[in-house]
């Protein structure tokens, strides 16, 4: 065999060598950190030093250690168990608290108010009913309301209704909480437009959503353990 074919040769069986130890070695430490999930396969993608991993019935996505994943489009922290996009989506999200429109919102004040946060609200979202009964249990907090009404068009007028209510947020609470619609009209001058166009022009795609004192942007109905680390980070 001539020398230049077998140096070839010998290159090939050192790069697939070299391949399958860094692929062994991305499986062992998938099933050291991760012993209760079975490996099925670990290959390299054409990204340099990041190995696919098709495990539990789901691909994604590691380093060599596995000391970061990606899972569904989300880089995950291995170590601290940290949803890393989550953190910065919220970082790049975020909106001061001071440019909020507040003069668009109603308050709803529970004990001495100090504590404070904006929440878009639609009342047809189940999440936000199942959010307000954990706002309930809330103390010592303002929390500014914007009635958010996207769902369906029946949620116009809804919103509508809980805005041209004498006591917005007893009402507004009531409904939500018990089931007990607004006994006024939504006849009179609201914000609902204006609040939309703001919402969408801020990229508020869904509800609840609530905006806490240092800006902090967070999707969906949390418990009030998690509300009471967000107001205590945030103050």
């Amino acid at each position: 065999m001539p020398t230049k074919l077998r140096v070839c040769l010998y290159m090939a069986l050192l790069v697939s060598s070299m391949a399958a130890a860094s692929e062994a070695t991305v499986k062992q430490a998938m099933q050291k950190k991760y012993p209760a999930i079975p490996v099925e396969s670990v290959a390299k993608t054409p990204l340099a030093g990041i190995y696919e991993v098709f495990a539990g019935g789901e691909v994604f996505y590691v380093d060599e250690n596995v000391n970061h994943m990606i899972v569904r489009g989300r880089l995950i922290d291995v170590a601290r168990g940290t949803d890393l996009t989550d953190e910065r989506l919220r970082a790049l999200t975020a909106i001061k608290f001071g440019k909020l429109p507040l003069e668009l919102a109603f308050r709803v004040v529970k004990g001495n108010g100090k504590r404070k946060f904006a929440y878009f609200t639609d009342p047809n979202c189940p999440y936000c009913k199942r959010l307000d009964k954990e706002l309930d249990k809330l103390t010592d907090v303002t929390i500014h309301v914007f009635l958010y009404p996207i769902l369906s068009p029946d949620s116009v007028e809804k919103a509508k209704a809980v805005w041209c209510s004498k006591d917005r947020g007893k009402v507004y609470m009531d409904w939500m909480l018990n089931g007990n619609p607004p006994k006024t009209a939504g006849t009179c001058d609201t914000p609902v437009e204006k609040i939309v166009a703001y919402g969408r022009q801020k990229g508020i795609n869904g509800t609840p959503t609530l905006f806490f004192a240092d800006g902090q942007r967070v999707a969906g109905a949390i418990s009030v353990t998690q509300l009471e680390k967000l107001l205590d980070g945030a103050r």
